[in-house]
């Protein structure tokens, strides 16, 4: 007699096998080229199922935008160190999304060259994903601001500005860093607390620039 059934495949398996296909897709083709047939030949499954799963492209694209976004944040809060100075848990974080950006470039081109030139609803998912940055960002400079004892006003004047400098700026360096002959996450990160650290603590003791007259 003959074996028994094979096993199907889980729903959630098949669907993360769907997305990693989708994101490699759109990646490497772009959102208008890329095909549902590409996809679902990539993924080893009917082009039908596809859309039993997911609907359709734009469905398709907003779910692989979600996931390569919580994927990223979830990277980066986990490389904090804990339970060390303001400036070395934001180094560690640095270090981290560019470890993470580095190590996955589809996904990364999925949320920073596809995603934000496809207009809504996409972008606006992308911008969830910053705000999440950024409001971890926001709370790591208010603690170190609160260890150097800076001018209490400081925090809502200027601390979510910078906050955002700084994200958009380790966005652009992300590219650099995953780029052939780049530098190391190690390395960007420190690149970029040394542009951006040196400056903040001139900010806390007061220390402002302002234009030559």
């Amino acid at each position: 007699m003959g074996g028994g059934k094979s096993k199907r495949m889980p729903r959630a398996v098949r669907e993360q096998q769907m997305l990693d296909a989708a994101v490699q897709t759109f990646a490497r083709r772009g959102y208008r080229a890329a095909s549902m047939d590409d996809i679902a030949e990539l993924a080893g499954v009917s082009k039908p199922l596809v859309y039993l799963y997911l609907n359709s492209k734009e469905e398709l694209f907003t779910a692989c935008i979600r996931r390569e976004a919580q994927a990223l944040v979830a990277a980066v809060r986990a490389a904090v160190e804990r339970d060390v100075p303001a400036d070395r848990q934001l180094w560690s974080g640095l270090r981290g999304l560019f470890a993470y950006t580095a190590a996955n470039p589809d996904g990364w081109a999925v949320l920073h060259s596809q995603a934000r030139t496809q207009g809504e609803p996409f972008v606006r998912e992308v911008a969830v994903m910053r705000a999440e940055l950024v409001s971890f960002v926001e709370q790591l400079i208010g603690a170190a601001a609160k260890e150097a004892d800076c001018d209490p006003e400081f925090a809502d004047r200027e601390v979510a500005g910078l906050a955002y400098a700084l994200v958009g700026a380790a966005e652009s360096m992300a590219d650099w860093a995953g780029s052939p002959g780049g530098p190391s996450a190690k390395e960007a990160a420190a690149t970029l607390m040394n542009f951006a650290w040196a400056g903040l603590g001139n900010l806390m003791r007061d220390q402002r620039w302002t234009p030559s007259t």
